[in-house]
């Protein structure tokens, strides 16, 4: 089947990052010609004028629309695309030069109806970016979930995915929710059968939160968002989701025995911490980055965990509606 590409990328006030998205666009080797639509979901810091000096270097479109999220943003630009494969990204990731190219390899060789790929951290990045980085796909972190190419139980990830023009009709896009709305286009993609693949060398840079007080807000509201999705999908539930809220259980009752003098426990998140720091360090080549690996990893189960619990507290022990436990994910 013969691709052809629309890159759509949502943007909400931040101009100097799709500004470096669109310099590694400039940079892809990738030779046929492809169109970037670019949605402002009612930015008051807008990109316009930015996104006006590399209109004659790119096929760039510009649409700005009233805020409704970056969900329904991504739909916008869906709907008016040229092309008949749709790559999602987010506006604050950095492509390498083979990007589209691998893609277009990906598919040419394995045609699918979606596609997930991965994300790394760029030698620029700062060391808090990086140590976030680490936690969010470490498998000592996460069990490989964010970058997991093993199985077909693999989620789209709307900072790095892809689907066709055929899947965008058939699934109608994302949903009306402000969080998790690729992981339940994810889940009726898986349930209408269509097929997916993990294409492992189209990895972006991805930037992420830049301190840990906004990463701790990032991750709180995925731990609320989790029960609420496992709800909706029930064939998408897994075990590992509960870690984080096992970890903030665990830790705590561990400094407690240390407290009382039982600190057995404690030496058991002693050494994880240990591995976490070696793996890091291993992985950046940077003990600074390591260090904060293991705040990172902190801050995202303590963020996580307390949202997950707070929501499955609501949703099955008050019996509360989806929107009444996150009323904030269905605004």
């Amino acid at each position: 089947m013969n691709v052809t590409f629309s890159i759509i990328i949502p943007v909400y006030n931040r101009p100097n990052e799709i500004k470096e998205l669109l310099e590694s666009l400039l940079q892809q080797t990738y030779l046929d010609s492809y169109e970037i639509i670019i949605v402002e979901d009612g930015s008051s810091n807008k990109s316009e004028k930015v996104i006006g000096e590399f209109k004659s270097k790119l096929d760039i479109f510009y649409l700005f629309k009233e805020n409704s999220g970056p969900g329904q943003s991504r739909n916008e630009g869906m709907k008016i695309a040229k092309g008949n494969y749709f790559i999602i990204l987010d506006s604050d990731v950095i492509l390498p030069n083979n990007y589209l190219l691998e893609i277009d390899k990906a598919l040419k060789s394995n045609y699918t109806d979606a596609f997930a790929a991965p994300d790394k951290a760029h030698h620029s990045f700062t060391n808090i970016q990086k140590a976030i980085n680490y936690a969010m796909t470490s498998f000592l972190t996460t069990g490989g979930l964010r970058n997991n190419k093993g199985s077909q139980h693999f989620q789209l990830r709307s900072f790095n995915m892809g689907l066709s023009k055929k899947t965008f009709e058939i699934t109608t896009g994302f949903s009306r929710q402000n969080f998790g709305e690729d992981i339940d286009l994810s889940s009726r993609i898986d349930k209408l059968g269509l097929s997916k693949q993990f294409i492992s060398k189209a990895f972006v840079y991805h930037k992420r939160r830049v301190n840990f007080k906004r990463f701790y807000k990032q991750t709180n509201n995925f731990g609320k968002a989790r029960p609420i999705l496992n709800k909706q999908h029930k064939n998408s539930a897994k075990s590992t989701y509960w870690f984080p809220s096992l970890f903030v259980v665990g830790f705590i009752f561990s400094f407690i025995g240390s407290v009382f003098s039982f600190p057995y426990f404690s030496y058991l998140w002693f050494f994880y911490f240990v591995l976490i720091f070696i793996d890091s360090f291993i992985k950046n080549k940077n003990i600074a980055v390591a260090f904060l690996s293991l705040v990172a990893t902190f801050v995202q189960f303590f963020g996580y965990g307390i949202g997950f619990i707070k929501s499955q507290f609501r949703l099955t022990i008050l019996q509360k509606s989806n929107k009444e436990t996150f009323p904030k994910m269905f605004s």
